[in-house]
């Protein structure tokens, strides 16, 4: 039996399909049986306990009354983005509950303080702040020089780094009391 050229040329051409074919076939077999692993991992990781809890401060009237029941994820940040507007569950020294906050500047925001009138406004990405009902953020007094510090050592707010408000135009026990606040003393994402 004669092996001509053309037949030897066919049944590499189909060889080498077939190599190729496998090889194409075992690397995407491979990734989504990484991708599980990955999700495997990140579930390990970011687990959530969902609490009730009952608000009993009026720094975020009128979003949150007191007397309402808020869910509060703890954990949620540990698999998710800080994201500007999320109210939050802070962890602020001295207090044995957490105290619920607004997120309003993120990493990499431009941070800064603008005299108005009889007091200061906050601007973030060069926009005055405004609470729930439309009204800038009008700081005076403590509040003012504590942000005034971080504003000029932090005009871009640095990686992990956030301002929390309360809804109250005057601030509150919040950034304009404390200053920014860093990611790990974010204990959870608050739902209403």
């Amino acid at each position: 039996m004669a092996i001509n050229k053309k037949t030897i040329l066919i049944v590499s051409s189909v060889l080498v399909l077939t190599c190729l074919g496998f090889l194409v076939w075992e690397h995407q077999t491979k990734e989504p049986a990484q991708e599980q692993v990955n999700q495997e991992k990140q579930g390990k990781d970011c687990a959530v306990q969902t609490e009730e809890r009952i608000v009993r401060g009026t720094s975020l009237s009128p979003l949150i009354e007191p007397g309402d029941t808020v869910k509060v994820l703890f954990g949620y940040y540990n698999c998710h983005n800080v994201e500007r507007e999320d109210i939050i569950a802070y962890n602020y020294a001295g207090n044995k509950d957490p105290i619920i906050k607004i997120v309003k500047g993120i990493p990499g925001d431009t941070f800064a303080l603008k005299e108005s009138g009889s007091g200061w406004n906050i601007l973030i990405n060069d926009q005055i702040l405004k609470n729930s009902e439309d009204q800038p953020y009008m700081i005076s007094g403590s509040g003012y020089k504590m942000l005034s510090l971080y504003a000029t050592d932090y005009p871009i707010i640095p990686e992990n780094t956030y301002l929390i408000l309360s809804d109250l135009a005057t601030g509150g026990i919040d950034s304009t009391h404390f200053g920014l606040v860093d990611k790990d003393d974010i204990l959870g994402k608050v739902e209403k």
